[in-house]
């Protein structure tokens, strides 16, 4: 019997829905009842992977439900949806299309199968993406109040940075009180934290954005966080190796911790010290200094030891 694999395009009140390789399409609204009917379809299907594309929070409960009744979900980069889709020629745009696209794009090739966050999971991550969200809404205001003249705008200005600030401190506050219920994120953070250059903000930002941390190589993990860098070569031709895609988040946290570590972390100091000194652009050299940073890090989360500069 043919494996099946079925895409869903996932909007905010639909889900378009597409199984091959009969080919058949199926739309259903994106509430608990079109779940419920969708997941009594792929009950009997029993298909070998269930693919839809992040996007951003809309496909949470299609996921949660399906995941909860057994079946294979993965959540996969648009990015290289459209990239596939391009190589199939396909210009056109619609939700019953990208359906198809997505699932051809599990049929050909086979994503794996990870765990998918629990709720438990969840919370943490959704207060590190708010609280990520209101410091830059903070930082936005900062620079108007500078730009700003009149009296009556400098007024609202702080009026409205100090409602954010308060915000800023209750979601810090959930996180603390969350961290403190959950010895696995409580040892994970005071790991993590262990190594000069990691704060808490840092810390809590790689575990609820990078839950697969200790459980991967240090290639995967680097690919995972955009910092294994490509390579462009053609014949004799040899051009500049760059880093691309990965999770933003978990890149900009890495970044702001390599520039701390390089002044108080001995270890990773001399490591970019090294490099520069070998003539390498100081970018070049941070880059380098976060993916040795994300290296190390991964090693302690996996043996569950904390920092040793030797």
């Amino acid at each position: 019997m043919d494996a099946h694999f079925v895409g869903i395009d996932v909007s905010k009140d639909w889900l378009d829905v597409h199984i091959l390789p009969s080919g058949e399409s199926v739309r259903v609204s994106n509430d608990s009842e079109g779940v419920a009917r969708l997941k009594g379809q792929l009950d009997a299907l029993k298909p070998e992977r269930v693919a839809l594309e992040a996007t951003g929070g809309l496909e949470t409960l299609v996921t949660a439900e399906l995941s909860a009744a057994g079946q294979p979900v993965v959540i996969i980069n648009p990015a290289q949806v459209r990239s596939f889709a391009g190589a199939l020629g396909k210009r056109a745009k619609t939700d019953a299309i990208d359906a198809a696209v997505i699932a051809a794009f599990a049929s050909a090739m086979r994503p794996e199968l990870r765990p998918l966050p629990d709720a438990e999971t969840r919370l943490p991550a959704d207060l590190v993406a708010r609280r990520r969200q209101i410091v830059a809404m903070i930082v936005a205001e900062e620079n108007r109040a500078r730009a700003a003249t009149a009296k009556q705008t400098q007024k609202s200005i702080k009026r409205l940075l100090a409602a954010l600030r308060r915000e800023l401190e209750s979601v810090n506050e959930d996180m603390d009180a969350h961290i403190r219920k959950s010895p696995l994120w409580l040892v994970r953070q005071d790991l993590l934290t262990s190594m000069p250059g990691i704060g808490p903000t840092v810390a809590r930002t790689l575990i609820a954005e990078l839950p697969e941390l200790g459980s991967l190589d240090r290639r995967q993990v680097a690919a995972l966080a955009g910092l294994a860098p490509f390579t462009r070569q053609s014949g004799v031709w040899r051009g500049k190796s760059f880093i691309s895609g990965g999770r933003s988040s978990v890149r900009s946290a890495l970044f702001m911790a390599a520039l701390v570590a390089i002044r108080h972390n001995p270890v990773l100091k001399a490591f970019r010290d090294r490099l520069v000194a070998a003539g390498k652009p100081k970018i070049v050299a941070v880059t380098a200094t976060m993916r040795k940073l994300l290296t190390i890090l991964n090693a302690m989360i996996r043996d569950q030891k904390p920092w040793q500069p030797a």
